[in-house]
């Protein structure tokens, strides 16, 4: 579905998806900046993209749908989060849209499947939230920038955690598939301790009895779960009808924006690393929350903050390079100095194109609104760049 910003900012609440019109004479379309986004926004984990793709949307709309100052048209595609379908998906907007940027998507495997693609036909793509430890490393690329993190350094906050606790045996458990081997061995990298049991559970699942089973038998002094959307939903309920919520529960992206709303008190007090936090004591970040609760009546998770700062990265660049989008020696450098103001803290680029940023420790809370939400505990790790960067010889 092909979209433009203008359209689909006036009808977003109803994630209506419009075509504006088109810009007339050739100065006009050479002046024009054209941005794929490709999330999965259908299926159980939509809410992951639709946050995504709504916080690059009220960056835009705060641009006034000026990137740089060039007018922008905005494509935004479904991956339906199939690799098959997102490469057919991208091709589409490389071929007949010859979008400048692609942006997105959510899911490492989709990441790995249209990453060559697009950066092979020389276009740029700024993933806002999967981020595999080969394309920090040996397979980094320099048509691709990273706005999340590198897989495991999320992981590693709770690893981290559970090490300064005394923690020594744990229960780990993730999908079964690329970024959830990264999950558990970003945890492992922090964590000295023992996994007693270490357990990867198809990507979608989402009855856990004979999981839940497992870690009574284990009686471990805490637990590891990376399960996100769906998968999270159903796995923290399940968990506090067994009666374990008396083993620490830690995670990342298993208790979060996106799954708190059917989670509820069932999440209540349960530990997450992030690099996000909706009431991070900063000017900026209350800011963002405020327009995104406004807008979109929830809480903004870090997929919307990563797409947001997507944007403003854009914009940024554009300016440096006084809108020139052919020089892509110049476009390059100036992503990689992009100078804007993220709401999650400090931020720039590593030599990998992934962030070098601060990570956080959350709980969960029920705010005085009645909304539930993540809430700040402590900074874990300071401008911490990620464990793969000297393997990347760019």
């Amino acid at each position: 579905m092909k979209t433009t910003t203008k359209a689909l900012l006036a009808l977003l609440a109803t994630s209506a998806l419009m075509t504006g019109a088109a810009a007339t004479g050739a100065d006009a379309q050479d002046r024009k900046v054209k941005i794929g986004l490709i999330y999965t926004l259908s299926g159980p984990a939509a809410v992951l993209g639709e946050q995504a793709r709504d916080g690059f949307l009220l960056a835009a709309e705060k641009l006034g749908n000026k990137f740089g100052g060039l007018d922008a048209e905005i494509i935004v595609e479904d991956d339906e989060q199939k690799p098959d379908v997102g490469v057919t998906k991208v091709k589409r907007m490389l071929q007949r849209d010859q979008v400048d940027f692609v942006i997105g998507p959510i899911f490492s495997n989709v990441l790995g499947a249209i990453v060559k693609p697009v950066t092979g036909a020389d276009t740029f793509m700024i993933s806002t939230n999967a981020g595999t430890s080969n394309l920090a490393g040996k397979d980094c690329n320099a048509n691709l920038f990273v706005t999340s993190y590198q897989n495991d350094q999320i992981h590693e906050v709770s690893g981290k955690y559970a090490e300064t606790q005394g923690y020594k045996r744990v229960v780990l458990i993730a999908p079964n598939y690329q970024a959830g081997k990264d999950a558990l061995a970003g945890f492992k990298h922090s964590y000295k301790g023992e996994a007693v049991l270490e357990t990867y559970v198809p990507l979608g699942q989402l009855d856990y009895s004979a999981e839940l089973v497992q870690i009574a038998a284990a009686k471990p002094d805490a637990v590891y779960a990376f399960l996100p959307g769906g998968m999270g939903v159903n796995f923290v309920k399940q968990y506090r009808q067994a009666g374990l919520e008396t083993i620490p529960f830690l995670s990342a992206f298993t208790v979060d924006e996106t799954t708190l709303s059917a989670q509820r008190d069932a999440a209540l007090g349960f530990m997450a690393g992030s690099n996000w936090a909706p009431d991070l004591d900063t000017p900026d970040a209350k800011a963002f929350v405020t327009a995104y609760e406004k807008k979109f009546n929830r809480v903004p998770a870090t997929f919307a903050v990563q797409a947001y700062d997507a944007a403003m990265m854009i914009d940024a660049a554009l300016k440096k390079t006084g809108g020139d989008l052919k020089d892509k020696n110049a476009l390059r450098a100036a992503l990689k100095t992009a100078s804007f103001t993220s709401p999650r803290g400090k931020f720039r680029f590593g030599d990998n194109h992934f962030p070098i940023q601060d990570f956080y420790l959350t709980k969960v809370v029920k705010r005085p609104d009645g909304q539930f939400a993540t809430s700040y505990v402590k900074t874990i790790f300071t401008e911490y760049k990620d464990n793969y960067a000297a393997e990347c010889k760019m």
